[in-house]
């Protein structure tokens, strides 16, 4: 039997399931890849909104990374919620040393719209992990926050996906349209050009760990070996079925369906 593709994901944690590392672990299984995590917050949160963060020592997470690296080191990785700039330098430090795909969803705000970082914290994203970034995976808020740029536009959002290419320095920019009208349109940008990702919007309030998800499923994609391309058009199709189907769990925003993809006949 031949030996499973392996993705770590480096975040925090959600005890309803629906984001972190949790939802990261269910999008990599579905993908059919051996998930591995690092956890770098404790966080109460649920469909209602996060009531609690309990971010760990960096020294805690140092020695998760440890165990990982030095036993069987992982085929891509990703990052989600990164608290202190002393964690984003040692998460630096491993993905300079590896030559694997690094893909960072620059998790600022829960969709709860609780804050999940400081501003100096957003700050110090931008100079020392987002230039490290095979792909990176912000939400028009995110991005804006990052670009300093308002982005309704199509133009816009072009002009942003080069900052990150050319200003910032990732290799790889997917700028997501979800908050914008219409269609749910998805910007892939790379030195090459620009790649659009259309799926149909779905009425639903159920999107908590939309963000986590997409992410993850790029990063199983690219632990496979598969182009940034391919991984982000297998991440649309995952996404969008996991928004069409939601389970409708807890009282407010609930969590996608990460076995929703699984459910269409034919499909790898």
């Amino acid at each position: 039997m031949n030996k499973l593709n392996i993705a770590l994901t480096i975040a925090g944690t959600d005890p309803s399931g629906g984001a972190g590392v949790m939802a990261d672990l269910k999008s990599f299984h579905a993908c059919g890849v051996y998930g591995m995590a690092a956890i770098t917050s404790i966080v109460a949160q649920n469909s209602l909104g996060v009531q609690h963060i309990h971010n760990l020592n960096t020294s805690w997470l140092e020695e998760q990374l440890e165990s990982i690296f030095m036993d069987a080191p992982p085929h891509a990785m990703k990052t989600g919620m990164i608290p202190t700039p002393e964690m984003m330098a040692l998460i630096a430090s491993y993905v300079k040393k590896s030559t694997i795909p690094y893909v960072i969803d620059p998790v600022m705000v829960a969709k709860s719209g609780d804050a999940l970082m400081s501003e100096q914290v957003r700050r110090d994203l931008k100079s020392t992990l987002l230039p490290l970034a095979d792909v990176a995976t912000p939400n028009i808020p995110e991005a804006e926050e990052i670009t300093q740029m308002t982005l309704d536009t199509e133009t816009a959002l072009f002009k942003a996906g080069q900052f990150f290419i050319k200003d910032i320095g990732a290799k790889g920019v997917v700028l997501k349209g979800g908050h914008l009208k219409g269609n749910a349109t998805d910007y892939l940008v790379t030195k090459d050009g620009v790649t659009q990702f259309t799926s149909e919007r779905f009425p639903t309030r159920h999107t908590h760990g939309t963000g986590c998800t997409f992410s993850a499923v790029i990063t199983a994609e690219l632990a496979k070996g598969n182009s940034i391309i391919d991984a982000v058009a297998k991440a649309k199709n995952f996404i969008s079925k996991a928004i069409q189907y939601t389970p409708e769990i807890g009282k407010g925003r609930g969590p996608v369906n990460h076995f929703a993809y699984q459910r269409e006949k034919g499909w790898d």
